[in-house]
């Protein structure tokens, strides 16, 4: 099964494009994606190996760095679709928020730019539930995309600088875009399965943390859960579906969860993982908050898995 249609996946080695590659490689596109370092070619391609990938004759890999011009417009050249997946991340909060800031929100623009200028029919960009959901704190309030967070008030560098780097690209679309397409991506956590070694901050953070007996009592707030696969998904829909140009997603499996729910889930489902988990008692949720992922579905008819079983394809991969 073999398309006439190019993509380019940019931060080729994180763990939403590798899945989106992966799928994109399967149902037959040729594929561009850039790395920082080409260092990093091996680790890619051993990753979709292991994924069943046996011939890289429809994947390039190129060199860009979002924070330099260099390579973008190569990239960019001859493809269909851009699908900007790249984003910066740090595990602690930098002393400089615009360590954050400047790259995710100059490195979109730069990629939306040489998309433009290549002729790309539609860029999707992964932005996050981070750029809807940490304005408001109505009791009962339903999260959908008509939510922005404010970034003009105090906000972790992470989230303010999603949220600028989508309202900046939507800025761009309005006023130089031309007859360029633009959607967007707005995921909540993402767990899923590990490929190749390439994990998530999400894996690491809550999963690992968790089994490892370091998380010894449940903040008290919930957060949505989406599988990765479920990410990468939704991510060639939208590149593909007429009526997704101009909308943004949120993508959440059904309901919310709290350290509490994970670990419990893990104790009951892989109690062969679940020796070093602490036990600690159910905290009282002072931030619980509830998602709608209707447009999604409606427009889409994107079927999102359970996150059980996000979580505990997490489990199973990192443990195995």
């Amino acid at each position: 099964m073999k398309t006439n249609k190019t993509v380019l996946v940019t931060g080729g080695t994180g763990f939403v494009a590798i899945h989106t590659m992966l799928q994109l490689l399967q149902q037959g596109y040729t594929v561009k994606t850039t790395i920082r370092s080409l260092n990093k070619k091996e680790e890619l391609e051993k990753a979709l190996r292991t994924s069943g990938i046996e011939s890289f004759e429809n994947l390039s890999i190129y060199e860009a760095d979002l924070l330099y011009d260099i390579g973008w417009s190569e990239a960019a050249k001859g493809c269909d679709y851009v699908l900007h997946v790249a984003s910066p991340f740090v595990t602690q909060e930098p002393k400089d928020e615009k360590e954050l800031i400047i790259p995710a929100r100059e490195g979109s623009l730069r990629v939306l730019r040489a998309s433009r200028d290549a002729g790309v029919k539609r860029v999707v960009l992964t932005s996050s539930f981070a750029a809807i959901g940490y304005s408001t704190n109505t009791p009962g309030h339903v999260f959908t995309e008509e939510d922005w967070t404010d970034p003009n008030v105090p906000l972790m560098a992470y989230i303010k600088s999603k949220t600028v780097a989508e309202k900046a690209a939507w800025d761009f679309m309005a006023r130089e875009g031309g007859a360029m397409e633009l959607s967007v991506i707005n995921p909540v956590g993402i767990f899923g399965p590990i490929l190749g070694g390439i994990s998530s901050a999400s894996l690491d953070g809550v999963i690992k943390s968790i089994i490892g007996g370091l998380v010894t009592s449940s903040p008290s707030f919930t957060f949505g859960v989406v599988d990765v696969r479920d990410v990468a998904d939704i991510h060639i829909m939208a590149m593909e579906h007429p009526q997704a140009a101009g909308q943004r997603f949120l993508a959440a499996s059904e309901g919310v969860m709290s350290f509490y729910d994970v670990a419990e889930l893990i104790r009951k489902e892989r109690p062969e993982y679940a020796g070093k988990i602490a036990s600690f008692p159910n905290t009282d949720q002072n931030f619980y908050i509830t998602l709608s992922t209707q447009k999604a579905k409606d427009i889409l008819d994107w079927k999102p898995r359970s996150k059980e079983e996000a979580i505990l394809a997490s489990v199973d991969s990192m443990m195995n």
